[in-house]
């Protein structure tokens, strides 16, 4: 008798066919999360903070109980005084007289003599004499004293970075040969008035040190041809 043979068709591609008919036609639910667009988040809406942060709060605790005056108080300006705790300078001009300064340090500058401030000491400041006339104005009009009256800063390493020239009791522009020279010497400089030198001087000292900022001041009481005696 012939032997009987049976035949089973292959499970492995039948399966493989139903497994690739059923991907076509049925889309997995991520792939159909990934494709469908997501509405962006609304401005308003609020999100939890994460564990272990807190929300910054800008208002301080001591005024998170407090109301809003209805009417503000006064400024008081001594609080916005940013130099109020810095010493003064010994140097500073306390006051502007007819014939000479008072200083800070209780030295008096007198006998219509000008004041020459440089590095924390006081120096008499005759700039007439090295001129020989009582005049410190040129026939232009223009403040010119001689190379001579600033001699000081020859001697003087390192030399202040600003000049402050107060002219006497109204400003004059200053002459082109006093301004070279003084830019030679490596100065900066301010022309001002005596009494808004001074002033600018005393602020200045305060604020960068004696070592930077100079003052070379006439007395307030100087008329062309009299000194300020």
């Amino acid at each position: 008798m012939a032997a009987r043979v049976f035949m089973r068709p292959c499970a492995g591609p039948r399966a493989l066919h139903q497994t690739l008919s059923q991907a076509s036609r049925s889309p997995s639910r991520s792939a159909i999360a990934a494709l469908t667009p997501q509405a962006a988040p609304s401005p308003n809406s609020r999100q939890p903070f994460p564990l272990g942060l807190r929300p910054f709060h800008a208002v301080p605790k001591r005024r998170r109980g407090q109301e809003a005056p209805a009417h503000p108080g006064p400024t008081d300006f001594n609080e916005l005084d940013v130099l109020a705790n810095t010493p003064v300078p010994s140097t500073s001009v306390d006051v502007c007289m007819y014939d000479g300064f008072g200083l800070n340090s209780g030295v008096t500058i007198s006998d219509g003599n000008g004041v020459l401030l440089v590095d924390g000491e006081v120096f008499n400041w005759r700039p007439w004499e090295a001129k020989g006339t009582m005049n410190l104005a040129n026939k232009k009009g223009q403040f010119e004293i001689p190379a001579q009256a600033f001699a000081l800063f020859d001697l003087i390493w390192p030399r202040p970075d600003l000049l402050i020239i107060g002219t006497g009791p109204a400003i004059m522009p200053l002459s082109p040969e006093t301004r070279r020279h003084i830019a030679n010497l490596g100065l900066r400089i301010e022309l001002m008035d005596t009494r808004n030198a001074a002033a600018q001087f005393n602020l200045l000292a305060t604020e960068r040190g004696v070592s930077d900022v100079a003052a070379a001041l006439i007395p307030i009481g100087w008329k062309e041809g009299v000194g300020a005696k």
